[in-house]
């Protein structure tokens, strides 16, 4: 219980954007809290640390939770804060007294952080143009514009027939994955900690909505700090155990899972090289992802991919500009390689083994901050991120949760099973 409760200690730091350098823990030696941070991420990615690495994370959490000790001068309640940025995490809506409360210990953790305070927003990036926005003439990096190249946003005709055949096959399935007309169509989430908190704005959404199927259950399968590697190789920490209990919670099975919205990234991308080299790792994870799903939910037939929202406030190197904005053409790769007939993305029994579901783009969600972009009024304002620029606030959320609604009740491959009126 103790160890827990320092681990968690160093984790809120951490997440909460805790601005420290170099500080003294209560031994008087010298914490590294860069390294510290560097070393939590690790762990939170599932890697295996050293013993040395195990032993400065847990002498930097004993000191971060003898900072915590001491300030209870300012009347903050840390196991609160605690379980409040737990639930932030996870997507679940904070009241407005609970957000006031959390916004509090966050400002109250950078304010006595030591002699280091945190970072000031990255500059925003000048001259991105969204992706949505390119024309087949524009580059970036080499890489023409529009969502499936070619400055088009709509996927090929020979594609877009594919898609259409395997959306008609989306129907109400019994627990066992029979048809039935007393079955269920349940789409789900997988993702990280951005995705659960949108997805989960969504649900709430789209269950109000009267518009919605009453054969469609919708299902948060993402989870806070479960990146694309995890998912794509889950060792201790796998995520497809609390996946299927959300399923079983949810009252549905795998094998009535038939579509899914996929939004992924990688924790730090810079670390793993400039454009397209950072690109191409999450790519190659989003592969053995699509394999994990496919194997696992064998009756799904659809999955959207969105890549990140904007980034432009981060505070942190979890995954700021230009990062979040190039993770889109990764997801225009992987379908780009999926038309050209990549045998480890085959969604298509007559040509092979099965390894993916179709794919396709959802709802593009990068807008160039409060410039917006030429397809409709989406802007990214400093309130719509939460503390540390990176994560969406209630309103950011929102934001996504109206874009994927909209998508899922217009697009053509969605609206005829997703909508009341489909059957």
């Amino acid at each position: 219980m103790i160890l827990r409760k320092i681990l968690t200690a160093l984790a809120l730091a951490i997440l909460l954007g805790f601005g420290m350098g170099r500080a003294q823990n209560p031994a008087g030696d010298q914490i590294d809290w860069q390294r510290a941070k560097q070393i939590h991420q690790k762990k939170l990615r599932g890697e295996t640390l050293t013993e040395e690495e195990q032993s400065y994370h847990d002498r930097a959490a004993r000191a971060m939770q003898a900072k915590a000790g001491k300030q209870a001068d300012d009347g903050i309640d840390w196991n609160r804060a605690q379980q409040l940025h737990q639930r932030f995490v996870r997507g679940e809506k904070l009241t407005e007294e609970e957000q006031a409360y959390h916004d509090r210990a966050a400002k109250a953790l950078r304010a006595k952080g030591g002699p280091g305070q945190p970072p000031p927003p990255s500059k925003p990036p000048v001259g991105l143009k969204p992706l949505s926005d390119m024309t087949a003439q524009d580059r970036y990096k080499s890489q023409d514009g529009g969502l499936y190249g070619g400055g088009k946003n709509e996927p090929p005709q020979a594609h877009l027939q594919a898609a259409m055949k395997q959306a008609k096959l989306i129907r109400p399935l019994d627990a066992e994955g029979k048809p039935s007309d007393e079955g269920k169509i349940v789409l789900v989430s997988i993702g990280m900690s951005n995705t659960t908190q949108e997805f989960s704005a969504f649900v709430r959404m789209a269950n109000a909505d009267t518009d919605k199927s009453p054969r469609v259950v919708i299902v948060d399968g993402a989870q806070g700090g479960q990146t694309a590697n995890v998912w794509a190789n889950p060792g201790a920490r796998d995520p497809w155990k609390v996946f299927d209990e959300r399923l079983r919670q949810a009252g549905v099975t795998p094998q009535q899972v038939q579509a899914a919205w996929v939004k992924q990234a990688l924790p730090g991308p810079a670390n793993l090289g400039d454009f397209p080299k950072h690109a191409e790792a999450l790519k190659g994870h989003m592969v053995g992802l699509l394999d994990q799903a496919k194997r696992r939910l064998p009756n799904l037939r659809i999955a959207y991919l969105s890549s990140r929202i904007y980034a432009g406030y981060a505070r942190t190197p979890l995954n700021p500009e230009p990062y979040a904005y190039e993770s889109a053409f990764m997801v225009r790769w992987l379908i780009q390689d999926q038309i050209r007939g990549e045998p480890s993305l085959n969604f298509d029994p007559e040509k092979g083994p099965v390894k993916s579901p179709l794919l396709l783009w959802g709802p593009y969600l990068w807008a160039d901050g409060e410039k917006g972009r030429k397809s409709d009024d989406l802007v990214w304002k400093p309130e719509d991120l939460g503390p540390d620029g990176t994560h969406p606030s209630v309103s950011g959320r929102e934001k996504v949760a109206r874009l994927l609604l909209g998508f899922m009740k217009t697009d053509s491959t969605a609206k005829g099973w997703f909508a009341r009126a489909a059957r």
